[in-house]
């Protein structure tokens, strides 16, 4: 059915355009939004030949930076609040998996507290965060 206006010639297609423009703006602040939420804490993490990759959906991650402050999902706590905190994400995740990123010039005391604590309130699955090599495997 066409649709005429002011006297002019009718058309009957209408002009998508604004709403293209409207998605593609709307895609690029998702893009940036979730980047922003995922990277947290920087660490320069060590790197391994064969690492693993866990799925993040049901997971908390805790970073322990160079100056052996620790975070957790890019929050920094004390020791008490974070055992407070994964004592209450454990109750409400029972298979919650914690990923641990250990800056590589941290003091090994700090990473061992923090997986002792990860040990003392029953994480049922923990792993270790790392970088690949240059040139390492795929």
């Amino acid at each position: 059915m066409a649709i005429q206006v002011g006297g002019k010639k009718p058309y009957n297609e209408i002009n998508i355009t604004p709403f293209v423009d409207v998605v593609l703006v709307l895609l690029i602040i998702f893009i940036l939004m979730t980047t922003a939420a995922v990277q947290g804490i920087k660490v320069d993490l060590p790197s391994a030949s064969s690492a693993q990759t866990l799925d993040v959906q049901k997971s908390r991650v805790i970073a322990v930076s160079n100056d052996g402050t620790v975070s957790i999902d890019a929050i920094p706590v004390s020791m008490a609040e974070l055992e407070a905190q994964l004592r209450a994400s454990i109750a409400t995740t029972p298979d919650l998996a914690v990923i641990l990123r250990g800056d590589r010039a941290v003091q090994y005391d700090r990473v061992m507290q923090v997986l002792d604590i990860c040990s003392k309130v029953g994480v049922p699955s923990l792993g270790m965060a790392s970088t690949r090599p240059p040139g390492g495997g795929a």
